[in-house]
């Protein structure tokens, strides 16, 4: 298990920051937490180089590229061997519609939240897709009404 990096009140606000608005100059986040930039911009570097901080992307609304339906996906495999999850695991990276996957304890194997246009795209991803996958038995699909959070940030 990775050990968390000791962070000081600086840091914390930084990364608070960055996870509102990753295209604040160094400068800008310098003026908000009352540090030069340029000890923003070597706190940063070494957030970075420890793996605290990862890329910066922006954030697109799934409904504004026609993705507006969020299925969460519960899956059952067959077998339990490392190499079967390998590979299904493998699968699923290379599927687009699918935004999260997680390893999961309990009756289900998986959980993978997956974003289409509309029902049809789902059922085409479900029934050609997943479950023709060969080490799936089984799946169960939840379909979400309304999104009534999502957040990126991170508590720090």
């Amino acid at each position: 298990m990775k050990h968390p990096v000791q962070l000081d009140d600086v840091d914390r606000r930084l990364l608070r920051l960055l996870q509102e608005d990753a295209t604040l100059s160094a400068a800008a986040l310098g003026e908000r937490v009352g540090a030069s930039a340029t000890s923003c911009w070597r706190r940063i570097r070494a957030l970075e180089e420890a793996g605290v901080l990862r890329q910066a992307v922006r954030l697109v609304d799934p409904a504004g590229v026609g993705r507006g339906v969020s299925v969460m996906l519960q899956v059952q495999m067959k077998a339990h061997s490392l190499e079967k999850h390998r590979d299904f695991e493998r699968f699923v990276r290379a599927r687009p519609e699918v935004m999260e996957c997680y390893s999961m304890s309990g009756e289900w194997d998986y959980l993978l939240r997956i974003v289409v246009a509309d029902v049809s795209a789902y059922q085409r991803f479900l029934m050609e897709e997943l479950l023709t996958f060969p080490d799936v038995a089984t799946s169960a699909s939840h379909f979400a009404l309304s999104q009534v959070k999502y957040t990126t940030a991170v508590p720090v």
